[in-house]
């Protein structure tokens, strides 16, 4: 058996989506021959969808039989306690060519309750947007679950909705509960809890090329939605060169942004993985026996069990993230 743990690379899993397009192909080199994608999930541990070791002696592992081999070692010992042999993060890079459909997220009890599993707290860093690009993230005034079915059923619920223009390297934090969509024309990097649980409420009255309309989820989230009116979804953090600058911090994730132009000295003095994004140019992983590099469009998860390393970039930017 292996003993060592590495910094680790995985292969993405391409998810065709009918608002998808080209630029995770373009700029993220996502080699595909699918028309239009719109996911590439870059580490899942979701079942049916679990991502698997392209680097090393551990290639062709996958993440689910890593936790089984290494358990705490990779991810922490404290998180181990958590989660077993579950991990619990999904990241994602998105390409919306079109709007996606107005969604929410239901918290961790209506989860379990439901579907046995977790809920789907999540944030945003917009790596590309068009001019004129928006997220749509909660309403722009005070609505009663009577006021938001009206405008459900008249099919204007856009009206009662906030619309955010974004431009690259914003960032916005989507709690359980929240409505939210992301525009046409943004490419952006999703951190998540592992969950693929997600109800759409109204999807822009499209069809597929057979005419057939997305299923719609409303009896199930009218009781998940949050109806407060809540201006607190925007994350505001520091872009110091050289260190980790915290983005956000909640119960399931930490995520830092670290914009770095030569090299740093790094200690994980978390009982964690970390997994790295590079969001913009390119960077090298070392450790004491190995090397990874990562560019732009693609991450490193750093198992737990290694303590000290370095960084090594020229006008690179990582996001930083953590349990």
């Amino acid at each position: 058996m292996i003993k060592i743990l590495y910094p680790l690379k995985f292969k993405p899993i391409l998810k065709e989506k009918i608002w998808g397009g080209q630029k995770l192909k373009a700029l993220l080199n996502k080699q595909n021959d699918l028309p239009n994608i719109g996911e590439s999930w870059e580490i899942s541990d979701v079942d049916g969808d679990t991502s698997i070791v392209i680097n090393g002696e551990l290639k062709g592992k996958t993440l689910k039989e890593l936790l089984e081999l290494f358990k705490g070692d990779l991810i922490g010992e404290k998180n181990y306690k958590v989660f077993g042999n579950k991990f619990p993060l999904l990241i994602k890079f998105i390409d919306a060519k079109e709007d996606l459909s107005i969604q929410l997220h239901p918290n961790d009890e209506l989860a379990k309750k439901r579907h046995n599993s977790f809920g789907k707290t999540e944030m945003w860093y917009v790596m590309q947007a068009d001019v004129g690009s928006n997220l749509i993230v909660g309403f722009n005034q005070k609505i009663t679950p009577e006021t938001y079915l009206n405008y459900l059923e008249d099919k204007t619920l856009p009206k009662i909705l906030n619309f955010d223009k974004v431009k690259d390297g914003d960032s916005y934090f989507i709690e359980v509960g929240r409505v939210h969509a992301i525009g046409a024309g943004i490419m952006l990097a999703e951190i998540q809890q592992t969950s693929d649980i997600t109800y759409r409420v109204y999807d822009w009255d499209r069809v597929d090329d057979e005419g057939n309309s997305r299923d719609l989820h409303n009896d199930l989230a009218i009781d998940a939605i949050d109806f407060n009116m809540k201006d607190d979804f925007r994350i505001s953090y520091l872009k110091a060169e050289n260190q980790s600058n915290q983005m956000v911090s909640c119960p399931y994730f930490t995520t830092n942004f670290l914009p770095l132009d030569g090299i740093i000295q790094k200690q994980n003095e978390e009982d964690s993985f970390i997994i790295y994004i590079c969001v913009d140019g390119e960077a090298e992983i070392s450790t004491d026996l190995f090397s990874e590099k990562i560019k732009k469009g693609e991450i490193v998860l750093l198992p737990s069990a290694i303590k000290t390393y370095q960084i090594t970039a020229r006008n690179a930017k990582l996001l930083e993230v953590y349990v």
